[in-house]
């Protein structure tokens, strides 16, 4: 079988990318397409590319939705230490444990022992500095380049392909295939907040986790906190679904965007809110126990458990040490007396991000833009009607946080 391995930052997903695929497929190159969005690009570090769940999900929706059959995701950079390097990638893909596990669960499972060839599905523009990457000779040994060529575009693929072999003292294998011209970058899109050229199941995405706003909530955040930030969202990525994993992020970045507002530390902000359900999902029993080391109070309800312990998680998971943090962690549900900034804005990020659709949340959202304890008294009264309606019981914290706010 022939299998074409196609891996981007998808930041995000455009036209342009499914082209390639299509193109890749369509010329008889390949059987089957296997896209793999990058965890850590060694390209584009730091703050310049979204948290790859972001770009994972993304890319899984406006795939699924364009192809049927014959292009699979990959999410084999997520379970690689360091740096995201194609070499490393293809190497470890190629490998025949990695690889028939991966057609299993692909549903290709009688094809796993037969024999296969790989390529690298890629633009002609990287052509000219590919010799310069992380260990091309490396890549060329597990899998030839396929180059898509757009129409007008001037790249000599034979030139480049002599070039290359006599650089790296190989015989390259290096083809081509022609595809539409569809002229999309993600830089731009990012920038230019046009999206003309998202197909509509990543533009979906988009908009209900607002992916790239006008207002940059990282815009205050410093260098080393984005680094924690991004590595925790692939820390997570094998212990929450995709559901609980996309709302913790998304509670991070609002409570960054808040902190900024309302003059909380934005780095702590940003790690305390991206982390507070960390916990939410791994085994109850263990939930409990660790909520008994952090916060014994909180054990009354089994619904309460992931707050405390996803204190203790954050600590073994990234090493978060930062009392401030751990302590906005560990309130994030209940609240409590004396609740300081930063512990607010966790609480109401959690209620209030992206993603999360309750019906009473828009004046809410709007007060947040300017009064923060008042978007947090109708938040918490909100709370407080749904406890009512369900005949629960509401935590001794909540009722000393409402007290604090006035409410009761």
């Amino acid at each position: 079988m022939k299998i074409g391995l196609f891996g981007g930052s998808f930041d995000p997903i455009h036209n342009g990318h499914l082209s390639m695929i299509e193109g890749a497929l369509e010329s008889g190159c390949v059987d089957i397409a296997v896209v793999i969005p990058t965890a850590r690009n060694p390209f584009k570090r730091g703050r310049m590319l979204s948290a790859a769940p972001y770009r994972f999900y993304m890319t899984k929706r406006a795939v699924e939705a364009r192809f049927k059959k014959n292009v699979f995701l990959c999410d084999i950079e997520f379970f690689m230490e360091g740096i995201s390097y194609t070499a490393n990638t293809i190497e470890k893909f190629c490998g025949e444990k990695y690889l028939k596990t991966f057609l299993k669960e692909c549903g290709l499972g009688k094809k796993a022992d037969e024999d296969h060839s790989f390529c690298w599905i890629c633009g002609s523009d990287i052509l000219p500095t590919f010799d310069k990457w992380y260990k091309p000779e490396k890549i060329l040994q597990n899998a030839g380049l396929l180059v898509a060529q757009r129409p007008g575009d001037s790249t000599d693929i034979e030139y480049e392909k002599k070039r290359i072999s006599e650089a790296l003292g190989i015989d390259a294998d290096i083809r081509s295939f022609e595809i539409k011209g569809v002229e999309a970058a993600s830089s731009a899109i990012r920038e230019e907040k046009v999206f003309d050229d998202i197909p509509e199941a990543a533009l979906e995405f988009i908009k209900t986790h607002d992916l790239y706003p006008s207002e940059d909530p990282l815009s205050e955040v410093g260098d080393e906190a984005c680094s924690v930030y991004l590595d925790s969202a692939i820390a997570m990525y094998p212990i929450l679904g995709e559901k609980r994993l996309l709302h913790t992020l998304n509670t991070g970045l609002l409570s960054a965007l808040y902190a900024t507002r309302f003059g909380a530390d934005p780095d702590k902000a940003l790690i305390a809110g991206a982390l507070h359900d960390c916990a939410k999902e791994i085994d109850i029993d263990k939930q409990k126990k660790m909520a008994l080391k952090r916060c014994p109070e909180l054990t009354t309800d089994p619904k309460l458990y992931h707050s405390p312990a996803g204190a203790i998680m954050a600590s073994k998971l990234m090493g978060i040490d930062d009392e401030e943090i751990l302590e906005a962690i560990t309130f994030h549900t209940t609240g409590k007396k004396d609740m300081t900034v930063l512990d607010k804005i966790v609480f109401l990020a959690d209620k209030l991000e992206p993603s999360r659709t309750y019906t009473d949340l828009t004046l809410m959202r709007e007060l947040s833009k300017t009064d923060l304890d008042a978007s947090l008294i109708l938040c918490v009264k909100a709370v407080k009607n749904k406890f009512d309606m369900k005949g629960r019981e509401i935590h001794p914290y909540t009722l000393e946080f409402m007290k604090d706010l006035g409410i009761i």
